[in-house]
């Protein structure tokens, strides 16, 4: 193969005559001579002491054997190729003991080069002739060729003398195909120049002119076909093609500053051989391993990307340290492999966020396009220092694609949270709902879950995962993170109604749902209000809403449990029998409990102006619940004494009032200790009992006048009709005592409300503290009844 030495001037000198190039008949006796003196059959020659036995000849068609008329295509085999038959023939025979078959071929040819000389030669034997030469002195370069230093070309160089007579289009063809670049391109040059000589001379027909251009056009097709290939393929071989990339760079030199003359192509050779440049880099990158699409390595992108990497490091490694020295300084050639590869990833990486589906695939991309891909193991190493500082090439990511991973990896961190909620929801109803398990208490005495730890879990690895991309992405991923989470509480609830709706454990279970997401809420609230106020805002107006449906559950359990037991108070069996009301006390006394399970309340947080603080801060549920409940309980407990339905007669009435005032302290019990860890505090509930109990267990009826006052104090809602049912229920129905009760009662109502005035007025209906409000009492009706009170004032004055 013919080599050029960067940077040097090619001149001939016929009149140096020690540097003449010595004739073919001497060349072919030297070469006689030389394979004598090399044959280990010579007596006396250089190899023949201390020789082993030749080997055997093979038969003619036996494998191994080489023919003498070996393609002279294979004289001009890679690099890499000589170095492996080197050392295989090193391990067989040993060195120079026999004769090539090359210079064999070679001798043959020259000998008949030297029986043609002997007479007339035509035309054809010229050029073949001058064919065979070109052979020889191909193989002899390559044989006599010494590893170049590695300094940077001339720009510019002197072309050689173009042959005399071209060699025939065959031939041109065939050294092109040998990678004989150099003298290829020299007699197609000379062939261009016959060209036109022939041309401007019309010396042939218009017929043999468009066949003669014709030629030459395919010519250059096949030159320009073999400079792409060779320069695609020069990274990946570069110790063979560092010597041929100097032919390539002469050659489109050559061919730019010709490119008006007729006989060659249209187009500039420096954009084919950038075209080449950047089609090798697409290959190269194309061909890095990569797992097919139903893979089963789950670290498929990351393991390509690795590889990727080492790749591109690698690949520009070799053009800093081999290849950029095959061309002139005008190549810009490290700049221009930088931007092909950079190009060649950007395309590359389209392709893969296609495949990429999984959050970690999104996550190994953005993380290697934003981090990795800069970083001082790829296009920030100092081994591509300083040439890439001066490249002076864009290497940012392209924007286009980086917006579409992170739209893609926010929706993806959406959509993986909510499957990771409904899974939740799943493990639930496996392990708890389904089974009747009771839910775990913590060290704090409270009913708890890690439902919500799984759930914070999960968004603070999203929040990190982004965070370590950059601080854009975290945002964008908190924000996602918090509208599906903002979506979650309905879908809880109505999945939890339907299952658990019958369960006996369903109090329980409301209570660690409530505990659930009063931590979560607070979670959020502590670790992302900062960064995103609007998305905690929103996200805490749906938990708040439902806690508030979980407090309502709860307290509508309570109730509906507690309903027949309250049913029967006041009745009969309630007088002699404490059956219904311990379990009335009993229920209280769970609901207690679970009160005391509740969590404590959490700190108020700053939200935007437009939602109040109540639409965040729900405030202390378990207070709540306790008060819904204590107000309720009291309040069926002492509305059934207003039903009438038992009188106590035959002296009934202190026994009545006695078990009334020992139940009214055992609920205020149950609630004051419900008090004690925050609870219920309506404790301006516990004197009902005791006041309508003195009016109950009088026994003079006349002094019941007397304790009329304290109870209006307490409870202005306190009417006429509530009195008429404690009276009924006491045994006072009729007569004169009952008018002389109503008329001092309706008395000290009229001056209660004429000594409240302004601001300290009450509404007897104000629901803040109202018990009797909204209670409906029985009253029974007989004949006296029509009578007004008006006439038993008048008929009894001062009464």
């Amino acid at each position: 193969m013919s080599m050029m030495v960067p940077g040097s001037q090619i001149h001939h000198h016929d009149d140096d005559s020690s540097k003449k190039t010595p004739g073919v008949l001497e060349t072919f006796r030297n070469s006689i001579r030389l394979a004598a003196e090399k044959s280990p059959l010579t007596p006396g020659s250089r190899g023949s002491k201390n020789q082993s036995p030749p080997t055997p000849v093979r038969a003619p068609h036996s494998p191994g054997v080489t023919s003498p008329l070996r393609s002279v295509a294979a004289l001009f085999q890679t690099k890499e190729d000589d170095d492996d038959q080197l050392q295989k023939s090193k391990a067989v025979m040993p060195s120079r003991t026999e004769p090539s078959m090359a210079r064999l071929d070679s001798l043959l040819k020259k000998g008949a080069s030297i029986r043609r000389s002997l007479r007339f030669s035509s035309k054809k034997d010229k050029r073949q002739d001058a064919f065979l030469a070109v052979q020889e002195e191909a193989v002899a370069k390559e044989e006599s060729e010494e590893e170049e230093a590695c300094e940077e070309m001339k720009e510019t160089y002197t072309l050689p003398e173009l042959p005399a007579v071209p060699l025939s289009v065959m031939q041109i063809s065939k050294l092109i195909e040998m990678e004989v670049l150099e003298e290829a391109h020299l007699h197609l040059l000379a062939l261009r120049a016959e060209f036109q000589q022939e041309r401007l001379g019309l010396e042939d027909s218009p017929i043999d002119l468009a066949k003669k251009e014709k030629d030459l056009s395919l010519l250059y097709a096949d030159l320009r076909l073999k400079l792409a290939s060779i320069v695609r393929t020069s990274v990946s071989l570069p110790a063979r093609n560092k010597g041929l990339l100097v032919h390539v760079a002469r050659i489109i030199q050559e061919e730019d500053k010709r490119a008006q003359e007729p006989g060659g192509l249209q187009g500039s050779w420096m954009d084919l051989w950038r075209e080449a440049v950047e089609q090798g880099a697409r290959d190269k990158v194309e061909i890095v391993h990569l797992e097919p699409t139903n893979h089963s390595n789950a670290s498929w992108l990351a393991v390509h990307l690795g590889l990727l990497g080492k790749v591109l490091l690698e690949d520009l490694e070799n053009v800093k340290c081999e290849l950029r020295w095959s061309y002139p300084p005008s190549f810009q050639v490290f700049a221009t492999y930088v931007r092909a590869y950079h190009t060649a990833v950007k395309r590359h990486l389209g392709t893969l966020e296609g495949r990429a589906v999984e959050l970690k695939d999104l996550y190994a991309l953005l993380d290697w396009i934003v981090h990795r891909y800069h970083s001082r193991t790829m296009m920030g190493s100092p081994a591509l220092e300083p040439e890439m500082s001066l490249a002076d090439v864009d290497l940012r990511p392209d924007g286009d694609l980086l917006l579409t991973l992170r739209d893609k990896f926010c929706r993806t961190v959406q959509e993986d949270l909510r499957a990771t909620l409904d899974r939740l929801v799943e493990l639930e109803n496996e392990e708890m709902w389904s089974t009747g398990k009771h839910p775990d208490i913590d060290d704090d005495g409270l009913l708890s879950s890690i439902f919500h730890m799984d759930i914070c879990t999960k968004v603070r690895g999203n929040v990190v995962n982004a965070g370590r991309v950059d601080a854009e992405l975290e945002g964008d991923v908190i924000a996602s993170c918090l509208a599906e989470l903002k979506d979650f509480p309905k879908r809880f609830h109505g999945e939890f109604c339907r299952r658990c709706l019958s369960l006996p454990l369903w109090s329980e279970y409301q209570v660690v749902y409530i505990n659930g997401f009063q931590a979560l809420q607070c979670h959020m609230e502590e670790c992302y209000a900062g960064s995103n106020p609007n998305g905690v805002a929103a996200m805490g107006e749906e938990v708040t809403w439902l806690l508030q449906a979980l407090q309502d559950g709860l307290q509508q359990r309570f109730k509906e449990d507690v309903k027949p037991y309250l049913r029967r108070m006041m009745t009969r069996k309630w007088l002699t029998n404490d059956d219904d009301f311990d379990a009335l006390h009993g229920q209280a006394e769970i609901l207690a409990r679970h009160c005391e399970a509740l969590r404590p309340p959490h700190r108020q947080v700053a939200v935007p102006e437009h939602l109040t603080a109540t639409h965040v801060t729900f405030g202390s549920l378990r207070q709540e619940v306790a008060s819904t409940v204590h107000l309720h309980m009291l309040k069926e407990y002492v509305g059934q004494l207003m039903k009438n339905n038992y009188s106590c007669k035959n002296r009934k009435h202190g026994k009545a009032a006695g078990k009334m005032r020992a139940q009214c302290r055992r609920i205020a019990d149950v609630f004051r200790r419900m008090a004690f860890f925050q609870g219920s505090q309506e404790n301006w509930l516990d004197p009902v009992g005791e006041l309508l109990s003195d009016i109950v267990g009088l026994k003079n009826q006349g002094d019941i006048k007397d304790h009329l006052q304290p109870l209006l104090n307490q409870y202005p809602d306190f009417s006429s009709r509530h009195l008429t049912a404690v009276l009924a229920f006491r045994g006072v129905l009729r007569g004169r005592e009952h008018q002389r009760i109503m008329c001092r009662f309706n008395q000290l109502r009229k001056n209660a409300i004429a000594l409240t005035t302004g601001d300290q007025a009450r509404n007897p209906n104000d629901g803040s503290r109202s018990l009797f409000g909204n209670m409906e009492a029985a009253v029974h009706v007989d004949c006296l009844s029509d009578v007004s009170v008006f006439c038993f004032t008048f008929v009894f004055p001062g009464e």
